[in-house]
């Protein structure tokens, strides 16, 4: 277990430390910036998760819509199975200043101090709580708040709080999380389906 005095940016150290990879399902609730007399939209959408670093990951959204997200360390390939279209962006230019690069970019906190600021929050829902703010101002993320749960194994990633420069709001929160399982290295291979358009911005 932890040390009382370990701050939660001690926690997130050590679940960079400790997590080589992981796998959990997710639900994430993205909420439009409120207009004028209107209530914000909110959209749910939910799957799995997986990452292995440094720098694989992979999201397989279910519902509503079927779309796959893998990084592969090189490139960034985003399938959307309705619009019958594939986008590849070369991984490094995209994944900078993102909440994904958070997890599975470097091995250590150390490593993102270049383009992250760290500062613990107050402890709030049973969970350990982590600002994360781009050292760019310049970048898509304003900040990113890390929700991390204290379980017997080491730290536990819970919840990923993201607002964007655009005042949209994005909230991933993971169940079921399993520390260090072996994944295959076809988890992060992608090829894209015979008959797709594929996109190279």
């Amino acid at each position: 277990m932890f040390p009382l005095q370990a701050s939660s940016v001690d926690l997130l150290a050590q679940f960079m430390k400790q997590a080589r990879s992981g796998r959990a399902d997710f639900t994430q609730v993205v909420t439009s910036p409120s207009r004028a007399g209107q209530t914000p939209r909110a959209k749910t959408s939910s799957g799995r998760f997986e990452f292995q670093r440094p720098g694989k990951f992979r999201f397989d959204y279910r519902k509503p819509f079927v779309q796959t997200l893998v990084a592969d360390g090189q490139t960034l390939w985003l399938h959307d199975v309705d619009l019958n279209q594939v986008t590849a962006r070369q991984q490094s230019q995209v994944l900078g200043s993102t909440p994904a690069a958070l997890l599975t970019a470097a091995s250590d906190l150390q490593a993102l101090k270049n383009d992250f600021q760290f500062t613990p929050e107050p402890d709030r829902d049973g969970l350990h709580w982590v600002r994360a703010t781009p050292q760019s101002p310049d970048g898509q993320i304003r900040s990113v708040m890390v929700g991390l749960r204290a379980a017997a194994s080491g730290p536990e990633l819970a919840v990923l709080d993201v607002q964007d420069s655009l005042g949209q709001r994005s909230v991933l929160t993971f169940s079921g999380f399993e520390l260090n399982p072996v994944l295959p290295a076809s988890t992060f291979v992608f090829k894209a389906p015979a008959g797709v358009d594929v996109i190279r911005p």
